[in-house]
């Protein structure tokens, strides 16, 4: 996926966990995250509900191999920008990717 998105370039920053990613300078200036759902310590869904909590909404994009239908609703009302399944196709990952950058650009102003 990183290649991928450099390709497109966009900057890439990945980080081996959760709460890695929270204690990170680029936190504050992250225009657009991607997590699987499964990760350890800290889940996608976690991840994002601390978000919420901190008030520092991060357009999210969540990606993962064992779906489910009530997880996925819960987090898009949540506000997430997609729920998506594994094996990824790449032309959604995209799509999500451009509309998650674009409603952050404008919720900035």
């Amino acid at each position: 996926m990183r290649r991928l998105l450099k390709s497109l370039n966009y900057a890439v920053a990945v980080f081996p966990s959760a709460a890695e990613f929270l204690a990170s300078p680029k936190f504050a200036a992250t225009a657009c995250l991607v997590a699987d759902i499964h990760m350890p310590a800290m889940t996608g869904v976690e991840l994002y509900e601390q978000l919420i909590e901190r008030g520092q909404v991060i357009p999210t994009i969540l990606i993962t191999a064992y779906p489910d239908d009530d997880a996925q609703e819960r987090m898009l009302k949540l506000g997430v920008e997609c729920y998506l399944r594994k094996p990824l196709v790449e032309a959604i990952l995209i799509d999500c990717l451009r509309c998650a950058i674009a409603r952050g650009k404008a919720a900035r102003g």
